[in-house]
């Protein structure tokens, strides 16, 4: 019961997110005096009776109670402002008719709802509507004063015995609101920073994501560019191959048996579709790889992708390297970006590369562990690293090659992708033996 009444509190209409925080204590206040109002009087009446003098401030206590239920009505319909003021205006105009009734001694007993004004107009509404609560206030405790100035010279006192008081009610309620002015004008300023920080934050975070972006991009470039040779060279292969289909048309042309002529024919042509084919296989996957798209996380199989890698991989070596793709037979599922995972793969094969200068063997094996999470090894047999280099391997711009070879961010970069992904990577290195990089990546759900 009680967490459904806390609910309906906070279920509250109003866009400004400030106001919807201190709406549900606004409601919870005016429900207090629509409630406790009429109770109180109820009580008043039964125990002591019903004095002229009461029948006034009763009827402005009973429109005080029945602002307060308007005053709900309106914030639970997304009003918020408009309420507080009626309810802050129905509280002065109470005191205001109890002061002239009966003078200030009474509100000097209970000086709760003249703090309640000025906490209310300053905390909800602001420094202006503090500062116009306290001027009213003094033109409220003047009528006061007033009436007990009346009152002394009727029952035969002199008139200052009624301002007696009157000096510590004008110091005491100035000092609160001075007070209240300077708490709340550094609440708002510690606001104002917060938000100015959050604003900031944000701001650095966008400019962050589109560096590491263009970063990614130029390390795509840089993939693509050491891959260009090997790309050319293929091709040349492949237009190769196709000048050499395309010739046998004069073989085709000499043999005297149609039939032979056509089988020779068909097969040539099938020839040169197969190689074309290789070469436009080539050319998207490289096309693909290099453009500048958003990062797209996606559940792939990861021994598929290495299957379609391959040429790629094929060109990045020399053919004095070995290059070895092993993966389970079962499907390896992974979710995180493709096009980045082969950035990835591409940028360890090219540093392998470059450690094999006379050649060797480069691997890699996909491997699914016992925690059904993925593991891709990538080993080589090549001159390997010191534990100097391999201590800094990761940080950004650390490099053992020249400018013109690389920008030392490659393993950088595969670090915060696979953090990002869920994942780690770590490296094993031998110097005359060869390094191993193990990526591991967090275990997907089957697709259905």
């Amino acid at each position: 019961m009680f967490s459904r009444f806390l609910d309906w509190l906070r279920d509250i209409p109003i866009a400004d997110p400030v106001d919807r925080r201190n709406a549900p204590t606004m409601v919870l206040l005016q429900l207090l005096y629509g409630v406790m109002l009429p109770v109180i009087w109820a009580w008043h009446i039964f125990n002591s009776g019903f004095p002229p003098i009461a029948q006034v401030v009763f009827a402005v206590d009973m429109v005080v109670a029945a602002t307060s239920w308007v005053g709900i009505w309106l914030i639970r319909r997304g009003h918020f402002r408009l309420p507080v003021k009626l309810f802050i205006g129905m509280l002065l105009l109470s005191m205001g008719i109890t002061f002239a009734l009966v003078g200030v001694q009474s509100q000097l007993i209970d000086p709760a709802p003249t703090m309640l004004c000025l906490a209310i107009g300053g905390l909800v509404l602001g420094r202006q509507a503090l500062w116009t609560v306290w001027v009213l206030l003094l033109a409220i405790f003047a009528i006061g004063f007033h009436t007990s100035v009346e009152r002394a010279i009727a029952a035969g006192r002199a008139a200052r015995s009624a301002l007696e008081d009157a000096p510590a009610v004008l110091i005491t309620y100035t000092l609160v609101t001075i007070i209240l002015d300077r708490s709340i004008n550094a609440l708002r300023e510690s606001l104002a920073e917060s938000k100015a920080r959050g604003r900031e934050l944000q701001r650095e975070m966008a400019e962050r994501e589109r560096a590491q972006a263009q970063l990614i991009h130029a390390q795509k470039l840089e993939a693509t560019g050491r891959l260009a040779s090997g790309i050319a060279h293929d091709f040349n292969n492949i237009l190769d191959v196709i000048l050499g289909f395309s010739r046998q048309r004069h073989d085709v042309q000499d043999r005297a048996d149609d039939r032979a002529g056509n089988i020779a024919l068909a097969e040539s042509l099938e020839g040169v579709e197969v190689a074309a084919r290789r070469g436009t296989a080539i050319t998207r996957k490289l096309l693909s790889f290099s453009r500048d798209d958003i990062p797209k996380p996606q559940t792939f199989d990861l021994c598929a992708a290495l299957d379609e890698l391959h040429p790629l991989l094929r060109q990045l070596f020399p053919p004095s390297v070995r290059l070895r793709v092993e993966g389970d037979a079962a499907p390896l599922l992974v979710r995180m970006d493709r096009s980045e995972l082969e950035l990835m793969l591409l940028n360890i094969a090219a540093n392998a590369r470059d450690a094999m200068p006379d050649g060797g063997e480069f691997a890699i094996l996909a491997r699914r562990e016992a925690n059904a999470s993925m593991t891709i090894a990538l080993e080589d047999n090549g001159l390997g690293m010191s534990a100097d280099v391999l201590e800094r391997i990761f940080e950004p711009f650390y490099s053992t090659k020249s400018a013109a070879e690389g920008t030392g961010l490659g393993l950088s970069v595969i670090r915060d992708l696979l953090t990002a992904a869920g994942g780690e990577i770590r490296v094993r290195s031998t110097p005359g033996v060869g390094s191993s990089f193990l990526i591991r990546l967090p275990p997907v759900a089957p697709i259905n």
